[in-house]
């Protein structure tokens, strides 16, 4: 019993026969009250450090994202602004990784990191703007995107048994690296225009989730997770929401499927002519290979 003493001090001036007699069933008394005690400290601290069967101690997870992807682009340039239509692209496996540690029974930590990375090349017609007039003819689009997401956050777990409520609090960190090209001409007078910009910054991370164990091998989890910045030289947001299971068929090692939908729009802007604007949305499952310790 860390933290506490219990000390028997007699009392007694004077001893009779009678008491003399009593004392071996007092002593028994005391022990037995005593072992009592012991035995509902241990009870209660164990209840207190019951992990719930919908988590786990320690969890690492790698896999990848199959996603749809949507693209749209944006630029100011000397020739004027240029904006590409909604791009729907072939589906990309974007790398994936997750882990979850747990600090005492009801809260943790918990990391995730993924990388988009695509060109586009592709031809428009009538459907890019200069200065706010349609292209006529044809124009050609050449984009390169990357995106790097990497977030971190405190969570609090709140529910006993096979169910768990969680929120999330911490940081993002995104870096995105965007260079486009468009060429078309507006009225038969041809013109072209390009731009490109890198940057990085960190903004407030918001998560919620919801986990439930059917039994310790199976699992079923919602999440949702948002980004948020304003401000700065690079601004925007990112909106996540996931729904999924998992199942492990040894006790360590699991496999985790789900179903996620990401919108991502960020903006540069560093002065009323020099502005850039990346819209993505990515959807599609994922799958994951899970070791939990």
């Amino acid at each position: 019993m860390a933290g506490y003493t219990l000390e028997f001090i007699p009392q007694f001036k004077q001893f009779n026969l009678r008491t003399q007699l009593a004392k071996p069933a007092r002593a028994m008394l005391l022990m037995s009250c005593m072992a009592a005690a012991a035995s509902t400290v241990s009870t209660a601290s164990a209840a207190d450090t019951t992990v719930s069967p919908a988590l786990d101690r320690a969890s690492v997870s790698f896999g990848a994202i199959n996603a749809d992807t949507s693209f749209q682009l944006g630029v100011n340039t000397t020739s004027g602004r240029y904006e590409t239509p909604s791009y729907d692209g072939e589906r990309v496996t974007i790398p994936r990784i997750k882990a979850d540690f747990l600090l005492g029974h009801s809260q943790g930590i918990s990391f995730d990191y993924y990388r988009y990375d695509k060109s586009y090349s592709s031809s428009l017609n009538g459907s890019t703007t200069l200065n706010g007039q349609p292209l006529n003819g044809t124009a050609a689009l050449a984009a390169d995107a990357r995106l790097e997401i990497g977030q971190v956050a405190y969570r609090w777990w709140m529910g006993q048994g096979s169910d768990v409520v969680g929120l999330g609090l911490g940081a993002a960190y995104y870096r995105a690296t965007v260079g486009g090209t468009v060429t078309g001409s507006v009225a038969g007078i041809s013109n072209s225009g390009a731009d490109s910009f890198e940057r990085s910054t960190f903004a407030p991370l918001l998560e919620l989730g919801w986990r439930h164990s059917f039994t310790p091998a199976t699992r079923m989890f919602v999440e949702a997770s948002g980004v948020k910045k304003n401000g700065g030289s690079i601004n925007g947001h990112i909106y996540t929401a996931t729904i999924g299971a998992e199942w492990f068929p040894v006790e360590n090692i699991g496999i985790v499927a789900d179903y996620g939908i990401s919108r991502i729009s960020l903006t540069r802007d560093i002065g009323r002519d020099d502005s850039a604007q990346l819209n993505l949305r990515l959807n599609g499952p994922s799958l994951y290979v899970k070791a939990r310790f």
